[in-house]
């Protein structure tokens, strides 16, 4: 085990925030950045060092988490003006939470390997909620042989770790699971809704459909009917969770990477086109389950 030395967090949005303080619940003193300055105050509570970009907190830190909204964000923070490789130490260990193009992962891993550092990608399953609670899943592209050091800081904010092979692979595991949810999250909403104009209770047919071939995750442990269980956003008017505009994000990544690859994926471009739809019609900040609420919006159609 390497000593509790400092470790950089760049990014304390609703995702990185309670990651960053499982870190401190581990003993880990961290040095933090966020381009919004509002955001890293229940740190500076904590006793932990801000700086004022991420430049400044390579220069303090020789590990660094990143979780930020999108490609375009990462390059910023790695490659800006006062990015990270501005002022990164050599031997380094980067690793970056956010979920963007694996083809940008391979560029940034790239460009830190020219200054010396190591960039490993590591996007993450579960939530806000498994954010708080600290079981998030991490998928781990990079170097093998640094995939231990990795693992250290990674299993104070999550109960799986899992090496996935090369940089990019970690984000290649996250955009193909979040492309077949997005499509099973379609399918049980349509079922349900489907059911539902049929006469049929949705509370039994949700019972039905879980104790059956039908049953997948959004069925029986994220139903996006209200109503029909308790603790997830369809219970709560479709607030938290994972928002539809994220959702979107990710679909729109999972296209790229289809094309890229020449990988047809007919039911990913539908549902891709689905979360654009819901973005545009004011659902941006509900979460992704809203989808039910959508399409019997949409029963005109």
């Amino acid at each position: 085990m390497a000593s509790k030395t400092p470790v950089g967090f760049i990014g304390l949005g609703n995702m990185g925030n309670p990651m960053a303080k499982n870190l401190v619940k581990h003993g880990y003193p961290v040095i933090v950045y966020d381009v919004f300055p509002e955001a890293c105050k229940d740190f500076q509570d904590l006793g932990a060092q801000v700086t004022e970009s991420p430049a400044d907190v390579a220069e303090r830190a020789d590990r660094i988490i990143t979780m930020l909204p999108s490609s375009p964000h990462a390059k910023e923070v790695y490659t800006g003006a006062n990015g990270i490789l501005k002022k990164v130490k050599k031997g380094s260990l980067l690793i970056d939470s956010s979920t963007i193009d694996p083809v940008v992962s391979k560029e940034l891993a790239k460009a830190a390997e020219n200054t010396g550092a190591v960039f490993m990608d590591a996007p993450v399953s579960g939530g806000v909620g498994a954010a708080l609670a600290g079981n998030l899943t991490f998928m781990v592209g990079g170097v093998e042989q640094e995939f231990n050091a990795a693992k250290e800081l990674l299993t104070c904010m999550g109960s799986n770790v899992i090496y996935c092979g090369e940089v990019g692979t970690g984000q290649a595991a996250k955009i193909c699971n979040n492309m077949l949810l997005a499509i099973s999250m379609i399918g049980t909403a349509e079922a349900m809704n489907l059911g539902i104009r049929l006469g049929l209770d949705p509370k039994l047919l949700a019972k039905i459909l879980n104790m059956s071939s039908g049953r997948c995750w959004s069925s029986d442990t994220y139903n996006p009917v209200p109503g029909v269980m308790e603790g997830v956003p369809s219970a709560n008017n479709y607030q938290g969770g994972f928002g539809t505009t994220l959702m979107a994000k990710d679909l729109g990544l999972a296209q790229i990477s289809a094309t890229n690859t020449k990988t047809p994926v007919p039911l990913g471009s539908q549902a891709h086109q689905i979360y654009r739809m819901m973005c545009a019609k004011g659902y941006a900040l509900k979460d992704f389950s809203a989808v039910f609420q959508f399409l019997r919006e949409e029963e005109s159609l």
